[in-house]
């Protein structure tokens, strides 16, 4: 395993950079998926702006205005931030270095750091505002194409999902957050990640992002499903190669002749989530003492266990491709991400039986619960819309 991208490269090549050790493998991945889940739904929404389904929306700009004290006010929190952790980051780079995500959310920095910054980026904004100020602000109409708002479309659900995907977190880890609500600055905010939570609010707000800017809600709900599938599968890449926990429940058996060994069964040797005593599934974090551990990641599972994420990879790529091939050709609008859906479900049901998690109501885990209505959801939107179709279809032949 990688914890970070330093480790990879210190591993695979033999190089050491030290300045890649704040680059998390997992946070490395999950950007990549953002970068393809836009670069797709760009791709989606400029072939259906062609086709005439999208149509571009025009919305106001006013020129020439000085800046407000709220915008001067923001810069100057913004750079406070950036300086305070930066300049800190500067003086102290080996102390940082050893656990950036840490630092990154504990209570060091800079004050002076902070204010110089926060100080120099509001007189840039105020500089630059009254280099563009008019005697008379003017108003223009600016014209954008579908197409141009899916970085806006990424960027609302990057936010919005990674804040769904830790409110559902605490929900099935209520005691995580009781700790946090008692020391929130020693809690570590970024670790623990539940996908539904992520994919649920982030495709309420997507979705009210589309309503707002002329977007019809389902022709931009098939633009984006495919790119979130495929999404989900990079994703899942960083959590194989992280190791940081998403892996599943003991597995002794023999593997099959035709599959690679660590196909079947892998102990995830220094893994982020860095495991020790027994845990839910049967399995324990054991010490790594032949030497081929990275300081302070020198754990693995005894025993190996199911690679779950490395299957879920593999399921998710074989749908985004299902879904790309039938994009052009399954009508009517809304079919794709119906499919979606129960494909999401369907994958997610079936890979829990063989995944740790913990368990909400007996044995059933909350992302099964979640999985069954996503495939409930998918199904019957699938067959609303084709019902919905032929009555269309009967009612404009009898007119």
């Amino acid at each position: 395993m990688y914890p970070t991208i330093y480790h990879a490269f210190l591993d695979l090549f033999g190089v050491e950079l030290p300045f890649l050790r704040p680059l998390n493998s997992f946070g490395f991945f999950v950007a990549i998926a953002f970068i393809f889940a836009s670069w797709t739904l760009g791709l989606e929404l400029r072939r259906m702006s062609g086709l005439g389904l999208l149509k571009a929306t025009t919305r106001t700009v006013t020129i020439g205005l000085r800046a407000t004290p709220l915008e001067l006010i923001g810069q100057a929190l913004l750079g406070f931030l950036l300086g305070w952790k930066g300049l800190y980051l500067i003086l102290n780079a080996s102390e940082v270095l050893a656990d950036f995500p840490g630092f990154l959310f504990s209570g060091k920095g800079s004050f002076i750091g902070g204010i110089a910054s926060g100080a120099l980026l509001a007189w840039m904004r105020w500089r630059e505002k009254e280099k563009a100020k008019l005697a008379e602000p003017r108003t223009e109409q600016v014209l954008m194409q579908p197409q141009d708002h899916a970085g806006n479309i990424t960027i609302t659900a990057a936010i919005w999902g990674l804040i769904g995907a830790k409110i559902f977190h605490w929900l099935e880890y209520p005691r995580e957050f009781v700790s946090f609500l008692s020391d929130p600055a020693g809690s570590d905010i970024i670790s623990g990640l539940t996908m539904y939570g992520g994919l649920i609010v982030a495709g309420f707000m997507v979705i009210r992002y589309f309503r707002k800017n002329g977007i019809p809600a389902w022709n931009g709900a098939d633009a984006a499903a495919p790119g979130v599938m495929l999404a989900y599968a990079i994703g899942r890449i960083g959590c194989q190669v992280s190791g940081d926990g998403d892996w599943g429940i003991v597995n002794t058996a023999p593997a099959p002749s035709w599959l690679p060994a660590w196909m079947w069964s892998y102990d995830y040797p220094n893994n982020v989530n860095a495991v020790t005593g027994p845990q839910r599934g049967g399995y324990s974090g054991e010490t790594i003492t032949d030497g081929t551990c990275f300081e302070g990641y020198c754990t693995h599972l005894v025993p190996s266990v199911y690679p779950t994420p490395l299957y879920e990879t593999i399921v998710c790529l074989i749908f985004f491709g299902v879904l790309w091939s039938l994009r052009k050709k399954l009508k009517p609008a809304g079919s794709i991400f119906f499919l979606f859906l129960f494909l999401n479900g369907l994958e997610r049901f079936f890979i829990e039986k063989i995944r740790v998690n913990e368990p909400v109501l007996g044995n059933i885990t909350q992302a099964e619960i979640i999985a069954t209505l996503l495939m409930i959801a998918g199904i019957s939107g699938l067959v609303w819309l084709r019902k919905r179709r032929i009555t269309n279809e009967a009612a404009n032949a009898s007119a």
